[in-house]
């Protein structure tokens, strides 16, 4: 067991919120976040410091801490009670091995990912990089050496933006919960964890994203958010950050779900291939390519982001399903990366078989269950100029009667898979207006 003497069990529960296009309800890190109270348009300063990231669309998320190698979900520790002393022992069996950070950055590059954010510490307080403030880190136990380094190499070498996640959660450490109602032992912890956050900000070159998690059980003046955001910016002038520790920072976190915000302010939908965000062995109730690829759609088309995660085993390889599906989705996006990345926010969406995104005035039409030989959409005000699938270029025969914009000369078969993209020039911005269509559409007798 590692001689450690730091010690420190929260009592508290985890949360359960829906889960987008899953079946069951997992522990979350925390509550999903309302909509921001500062839902204002962003700043001249957001603006240039999330441009890249507003294009990007998509990321990987990394669940990477000693609960993988327990195998029994990120929230064991609290959700299993079990002591401080016992889980210290999964150091032991906590060993990435050399070169697993690349694999992570391959994949996300290969998935079509344009960023990625590791959890530096969880909420268990094992320290992922190798701190001076605390020897529980994996410097000193697991793998002997710097997770944090390596990831940050891994995604550079692949083209990638690196974030950090960061719980300000601690059930290892002794003040992580007592700090709430003893002075001295908030100081010390708030001390404890603004140091680990300035060698996180000052040690690994640029950093483009701090995600902060789980402010519990401080509130922002608590915490000296303020000072803690000072810090970052001071240290990393172009980095963004979320709006987990208590103020509105540069973007609202959905957690498990797809929620658009309000007034321009900036989202990123985070979720789990399946139930758990650490690996969790026994969990097998996965989404499928078709499934990630359509919240893609959706995130895109609402102008947010989607932060898609895996939860390496303790070994640092990927689990192989997160593998399969993830590279079933990279192949899709090499064909139709184009209609997700920069792509513009999208007010058509009413569909029973298919989404929509777009980029000016050329509106792609998402199609996820084949219909046929003709697709048709409702309360189009736009004039269409020409349609074309996206896979094969083919030309597509369009009429419009005011109400109904119907494409014809499509083969029975989907061309493309798991969904088959039909690329649609109008002559203006493209609007729905299905209201309309209701009002206005002419009928006929009572009876036939």
């Amino acid at each position: 067991m590692p001689n450690i003497d730091r010690r420190g069990l929260l009592v508290g529960a985890a949360a359960t919120p829906v889960i987008a296009a899953a079946t069951q309800e997992p522990a979350s890190a925390q509550p999903p976040p309302g909509r921001d109270p500062s839902a204002a348009a962003p700043t001249a300063d957001q603006q240039r410091r999330m441009q890249w990231w507003h294009d990007a669309k998509f990321g990987m998320f990394i669940h990477f801490g000693l609960y993988a190698a327990h195998g029994r979900h990120e929230w064991a520790m609290e959700n299993e009670a079990i002591p401080v002393a016992e889980y210290q022992n999964f150091t032991a069996g906590y060993n990435p091995g050399p070169g697993s950070a690349r694999g992570w950055a391959r994949l996300a590059k290969a998935a079509g990912m344009k960023y990625m954010v590791l959890t530096s510490k969880h909420h268990e307080g094992f320290c992922n990089w190798d701190t001076k403030l605390t020897n529980y880190n994996a410097v000193n136990y697991g793998p002997k050496r710097d997770v944090i380094r390596e990831f940050v190499e891994a995604g550079r070498a692949e083209g990638l933006r690196v974030g950090f996640y960061y719980s300000l959660m601690d059930w290892h450490h002794p003040d992580g919960a007592r700090c709430q109602d003893d002075p001295a032992a908030r100081r010390r912890f708030v001390d404890y964890t603004h140091g680990l956050i300035r060698e996180l900000m000052s040690n690994y070159g640029k950093i483009d994203i701090l995600w902060y998690d789980v402010s519990w059980p401080l509130e922002a003046q608590g915490w000296e958010s303020e000072k803690m955001n000072q810090m970052v910016f001071a240290l990393q002038p172009d980095i963004i950050v979320n709006n987990r520790n208590r103020l509105a920072g540069d973007f609202s976190t959905p957690e498990q779900t797809i929620r658009a915000e309000a007034g321009g302010r900036a989202w990123e939908s985070c979720m789990t291939l399946n139930d758990s965000w650490g690996y969790q062995k026994a969990d097998d109730n996965w989404k499928d390519p078709r499934t990630v690829i359509r919240n893609l759609i959706t995130c895109a088309r609402d102008g947010g982001n989607y932060l898609l995660n895996i939860g390496p085993q303790p070994d640092g390889g990927i689990p192989p399903e997160s593998g399969r599906i993830l590279t079933a989705v990279g192949e899709w996006m090499k064909r139709n990366g184009e209609t997700i990345y920069a792509a513009d926010i999208c007010q058509p969406h009413t569909s029973a078989y298919a989404n929509f995104t777009r980029k000016g005035s050329t509106l792609f039409m998402h199609v996820f269950f084949w219909p046929g030989t003709d697709v048709s959409i409702s309360g189009l005000k736009q004039k269409i100029l020409s349609a074309k699938i996206l896979k094969t270029g083919a030309v597509l025969t369009v009429s419009q009667d005011g109400f109904r914009t119907h494409i014809t000369g499509l083969p029975a078969t989907a061309p493309d898979s798991p969904v088959t993209t039909i690329a649609i020039e109008c002559d203006g911005v493209p609007e729905q207006d299905t209201l309309n269509v209701r009002e206005h559409k002419p009928r006929m007798g009572v009876g036939i």
